[in-house]
């Protein structure tokens, strides 16, 4: 299997020579208001009947072929590395995630710098033997309430970072990590029944009432989760019993390296301790924050800042591993070096949306001709194909604009009139964004969060890719099944 960067420069450039044969158009766009808790919020969205192609002279759609290079700021073909990297904003990829990614890989490095988590990892298997079996269903339900409650996603990474190692010392894998945090928390995104950063939006730019239909996405989140579950475990079950059938095995040898000097009879006192309650009332605060103060990005980086921070001082402190304040600073960016490989995989895979034009309505691009001409064969399909392919057309968007809310914005607007006219319900529309949107996450590299948590659990996207297209098959094929009987059962 290529390298994960080597199958992102050829995407990239399928991407620019796609510009040589489809026009450029645009939409204009509008805001709608929805009710979200009783809270009346609102949102730029596409006008669905404002597309048009950009003409050129002779009045025909215009074309905007990607150079090999660009000047003053454009984007050529050769640009497409450095302008993904320094893309977006804080608030979102490719810079801020990958500044997230740096700022909590630095203040992980000097939690792991303590010893505390291997000797405690040592110490909880200790206390728990025979009961191991508990943490991938526990750990993994847990997960995926997050993902379906408030939208948990770049959450995940920092938790990554400390689970792998313990899942790898109870005799599973990397691949099993990615699977309890970061696809736990898309199952529950796809699934769920509230959340505000994908169902939610989606049903007010629908013009659907919020939160409605909450049974049946509840039943639904159940059974995505118990299948996910199953999956899992019965994966974990087979690297346990057989460690070299892991698609992992070779890359997981960095954490048996580091683990290896770890001894049931480590040190685990009261500096130990504090360092514990410090990551524990993090998390819990930052839970508070997300949930309470629609905290982000900056905010959330900012308090696994100051947890590294407090945790250094407490390891200075209490001597742990001889901690000395050089060496937390040493700790810190060596922590945040190992960020530096999935942080350029994921401005990479973001100057791929670049090459096609960004995601803004409003500008020419081939996206928007993408989107635009996707609805008008969807139109013309009977209803319950229509229901199907809007399913599959928002999985396959998803590679271009992996956030909910800017897919939501992007397709919605579009979806939902179409809806009526094919004789599909919004609500049915609305289930297969979600659908469509949430599983693909755990698949295309082009997903910020998921490149990140692959690359603190040292798991290649190739490797990656020969374990899940299974689990992915069955996704979509559950999925599909689920929007066409809703579709038939009128669901609404």
């Amino acid at each position: 299997m290529p390298d994960t960067l080597v199958i992102i420069f050829f995407v990239a450039l399928l991407a620019a020579v796609m510009t040589y044969f489809i026009p450029v158009g645009s939409f204009e766009t509008q805001q709608v208001s929805y009710v979200i808790d009783g809270v009346e919020k609102s949102r730029s969205v596409v006008d669905p009947n404002s597309f048009a192609y950009q003409l050129n002279d002779s009045g025909e759609p215009m074309l905007q072929p990607v150079s090999l290079f660009a000047g003053g700021g454009g984007t050529g073909f050769f640009n497409f590395a450095f302008e993904g990297l320094v893309s977006g904003s804080k608030w979102g990829s490719a810079i801020g995630v990958i500044m997230f990614m740096l700022v909590i890989g630095g203040a992980f490095g000097i939690v792991m710098a303590t010893g505390t988590i291997d000797n405690g990892i040592l110490k909880l298997i200790d206390k728990t033997q025979g009961n191991e079996t508990l943490f991938i269903p526990v750990i993994f339900t847990l997960f995926s309430l997050g993902g379906a409650v408030f939208g948990m996603g770049e959450e995940a990474i920092a938790f990554a970072i400390i689970i792998c190692p313990l899942m790898i010392r109870l005799g599973y894998d990397g691949i099993t990590t990615v699977m309890v945090t970061y696809v736990a928390t898309q199952i529950g995104f796809a699934s769920s029944w509230m959340n505000p950063f994908s169902v939610a939006i989606a049903q007010g730019i629908a013009d659907v009432p919020v939160l409605s239909g909450s049974s049946v996405r509840v039943a639904m989140w159940l059974g995505f989760t118990l299948m996910g579950l199953i999956f899992t475990m019965r994966y974990a079950a087979k690297i346990k019993a057989k460690p070299e059938l892991s698609y992992s095995h070779q890359s997981d040898q960095y954490f048996r390296d580091n683990a290896s000097d770890a001894k049931l009879d480590s040190r685990f006192n009261i500096g130990d301790i504090l360092v514990l309650l410090t990551i524990v009332a993090t998390v819990a605060w930052i839970i508070w924050g997300v949930v309470v103060n629609a905290w982000f990005i900056p905010e959330i980086a900012s308090q696994f800042f100051a947890m590294g921070i407090v945790v250094g001082i407490i390891g200075v402190v209490f001597k742990l591993n001889n901690l000395t304040v050089n060496k937390v600073a040493t700790s810190f960016k060596q922590g945040a070096s190992t960020m530096l490989e999935p942080a350029v995989l994921v401005g990479c895979a973001s100057g791929i949306l670049l090459l096609l034009g960004g995601s803004n309505a409003a500008n020419p691009s081939v996206l928007n001709t993408i989107l635009s001409s996707s609805g008008e064969f969807i139109g013309q399909l009977p209803s319950v194909m229509s229901a199907w392919f809007m399913f599959v057309f928002q999985a396959v968007f998803n590679f271009f604009v992996t956030s909910g809310s800017g897919q939501a914005a992007l397709t919605m607007p579009l979806m939902a009139p179409l809806a009526d006219i094919v004789g599909v319900t919004r609500q049915v529309a609305v289930l297969a964004f979600q659908l469509g949107d949430g599983f693909t996450n755990v698949l295309v590299p082009t997903s910020a969060s998921l490149m990140a948590t692959l690359g603190v659990c040292r798991v290649d996207w190739g490797q990656w890719l020969k374990f899940i297209w299974r689990f992915m098959l069955g996704l979509f094929f559950v999925s599909s099944v689920i929007v066409i009987t809703a579709h038939y059962m009128g669901f609404s």
